[in-house]
């Protein structure tokens, strides 16, 4: 983890045109795309309806403002653990750990604004950490949720199944769209496309180490 921390660093300060595709492996048929032809993605039909709430991970909830105040809502889904991706005092979600005392929930929250010039990729780790923690327990379930449960909590939801389950950009977008309606903002999305090409690249360290062992 702490290469991938300093080495995504020194990635994001390199001048790397975030609108065209990458290749990292040469061996690999994956290319990272560019972050308008991952914004595409989101556009072509999914078949998702709108709803608050929608599973869209084996114990993984994506949800809305609606559905984090709720309580009783919460206990029905089985919910155990909220991670709350618009938490603070301007235009968000106003809950906190104190609001879940009673329903026996455990917190965490992120102050992140819906702004494509916001840096969501600082909470990729920890966020990540807290969702994998909580389902290490199999009767555990986790709702990611902001406001309306589209961008902040989609991107790190999406960054959640990059880091620990190993799927690109890609994989993941395809798989969260065809369960709820989400479309992080264009920031998020350029943000989430350097994390991929940082995951493709450790990989790709990983498999020469082994080669040459």
């Amino acid at each position: 983890m702490a290469f991938l921390m300093r080495h995504w660093t020194q990635l994001r300060s390199r001048s790397r045109n975030p609108y065209t595709a990458v290749q990292v492996d040469p061996d690999s048929d994956y290319i990272t795309p560019g972050t308008l032809d991952l914004e595409q993605l989101f556009w072509s039909s999914s078949g998702a309806q709108y709803a608050h709430v929608n599973q869209v991970w084996p114990s993984v909830y994506i949800g809305d403002e609606k559905t984090a105040l709720e309580r009783p809502g919460l206990r029905d889904l089985g919910i155990t653990h909220v991670l709350n991706a618009a938490e603070g005092k301007w235009n968000n979600v106003l809950t906190g750990a104190d609001y879940y005392t009673d329903v026996d929930i455990q917190y965490f929250g992120v102050e992140a604004d819906d702004k494509p010039t916001f840096n969501i990729s600082q909470y990729f780790c920890s966020a990540a950490q807290f969702i994998h923690e909580a389902l290490s327990h199999p009767q555990n379930k986790v709702l990611v949720h902001c406001v309306m449960g589209r961008s902040r909590s989609a991107a790190l939801v999406l960054a959640y199944l990059m880091m620990k389950h190993s799927l690109t950009v890609v994989d993941a977008i395809e798989h969260v769209r065809q369960r709820r309606c989400v479309l992080p903002n264009h920031g998020f999305l350029k943000q989430l496309r350097a994390l991929d090409i940082t995951l493709q690249e450790e990989r790709l360290r990983q498999k020469r180490e082994t080669q040459h062992q």
